[in-house]
């Protein structure tokens, strides 16, 4: 469950990014602008800091937004792992000793719920989700703070920096608590540029 949620606060921080005109000063704003994005494609970083860990555990790959409402998240290191959505139809496929298989075990729900959020995010609408508390303040920062217990008690708060080039997101925190967080930062993001359907039908 936290994967996915990773996953989906980071693609709406990337999005969030994606926009054609200096940083927004206000939700209203992002809204209006995000509304020109119809595709992005970013490489990223992800960082897992842990109190146990004497170094973090990091992992690269690459995500893709294709509009209305389709997604392919894939890591390549250490573990390839695949998860996409084409117009609503999701899918997870992770490595084994063949190669990369479908996950057909439980948790689709989960997936559906995840990347559903992850439109309303990717369209600007993220004040819409009625899940997090959204702030946002000086500095090109946001903060987004779970609105329920059960988010809370595995998320605490997610900070995210806009980058001062426009179009490109600096870098995304999830805190889980004072001990753990994950750290992406996102490389060479695109914008509006010809993504083909079968990239989020097949792997």
């Amino acid at each position: 469950m936290k994967r996915f949620l990773y996953i989906l606060c980071s693609s709406f921080f990337l999005i969030s990014g994606a926009l054609a005109e200096p940083w927004a000063g206000t939700l209203e704003q992002i809204r209006k602008e995000a509304a020109g994005v119809f595709s992005v494609r970013a490489e990223f970083t992800q960082e897992k800091h842990m109190k146990m860990l004497a170094k973090p555990l990091i992992s690269t790959g690459v995500v893709l937004f294709k509009s209305p409402k389709s997604i392919r998240w894939e890591y390549f290191k250490p573990v390839q792992s695949i998860l996409m959505m084409d117009d609503g139809r999701v899918k997870r496929f992770i490595e084994g000793e063949a190669g990369l298989v479908e996950d057909l075990g439980p948790g689709k729900e989960i997936m559906q719920f995840v990347l559903q959020e992850i439109t309303y995010w990717l369209k600007g609408r993220f004040d819409d989700s009625p899940n997090f508390t959204t702030t946002l303040q000086s500095g090109r920062t946001i903060t987004l703070t779970p609105k329920e217990e059960s988010f809370s008690r595995m998320i605490e708060r997610i900070e995210l920096r806009l980058s001062d080039q426009p179009g490109v997101m600096e870098s995304v925190k999830i805190i889980e608590n004072q001990d753990t967080y994950t750290e992406y930062t996102f490389q060479n993001t695109q914008v509006n540029i010809p993504l083909d359907d079968v990239l989020f039908r097949k792997i």
